[in-house]
């Protein structure tokens, strides 16, 4: 979907200050926040790509004044309602309602290492040969769907050509809304920057894309 979470290849947003020695987490609640993110996905009630299109459904001036891990919180409390494990009164009071029992965790302490060292690998195999070959002119299709995309606006309808093929992944477009997995091929495409942005971007300048093979176009 088009929102203000998709700023690549935007100006005017400031300048990014790198933070020497930066922390993992600048806040104890943010460490929180990210091990209850990690919980609650263990019930297998959604996937990554739904919580990613959770908070981008976050309206944009919310998403602005956020900071990140305040997305997440957000987004995770929507997902948390929407799949019967919180009611809307519990959300807003901080309280339990009364009623049955919680559900045992997904995720107990003992159960922790071995889920964080298997991490959720994306990575699949499929019978059907990769469509582009590395050198290959292509253009991004020119989307706007309602729904998740990992299509980067600022490339929509621009030419570039593959440098490399990754390999079969998860398409996150499909997966955000509990379609199916729905495996593609996935390319690092090579977009010079005067492609994007015109004759004011550097000439030797270029950023490369990783992009799901139904991006993209054959030129």
């Amino acid at each position: 979907m088009n929102g203000v979470h998709d700023m690549g290849g935007m100006h005017g947003m400031g300048s990014i200050q790198p933070e020497e020695n930066e922390p993992v987490f600048h806040h104890r609640w943010e460490a929180r926040v990210f091990a209850v993110v990690r919980a609650m996905g263990a019930f297998g009630r959604w996937n990554i790509d739904a919580s990613r299109h959770q908070r981008e459904l976050i309206p944009a001036a919310e998403q602005l004044r956020m900071s990140y891990y305040e997305r997440w919180l957000a987004g995770l409390s929507q997902l948390l309602v929407r799949h019967g494990f919180l009611s809307t009164q519990e959300l807003a009071t901080g309280k339990p309602v009364p009623g049955p029992m919680m559900l045992a965790p997904a995720l107990p302490a003992d159960k922790v290492p071995g889920f964080i060292a298997g991490g959720s690998p994306a990575a699949r195999t499929s019978n059907s040969p990769p469509r582009f070959r590395p050198g290959q002119r292509v253009r991004a299709r020119n989307l706007n769907p309602i729904g998740h995309t990992r299509l980067p606006r600022y490339v929509r309808g621009k030419a570039g050509m593959v440098d490399r093929v990754h390999g079969v992944f998860v398409f996150p477009d499909t997966n955000a809304h509990l379609r199916g997995e729905s495996p593609q091929h996935v390319y690092s495409v090579r977009f010079e920057a005067q492609e994007l942005w015109g004759d004011v971007a550097v000439p030797r300048d270029a950023v490369y894309v990783d992009l799901w093979e139904g991006y993209l176009d054959a030129l």
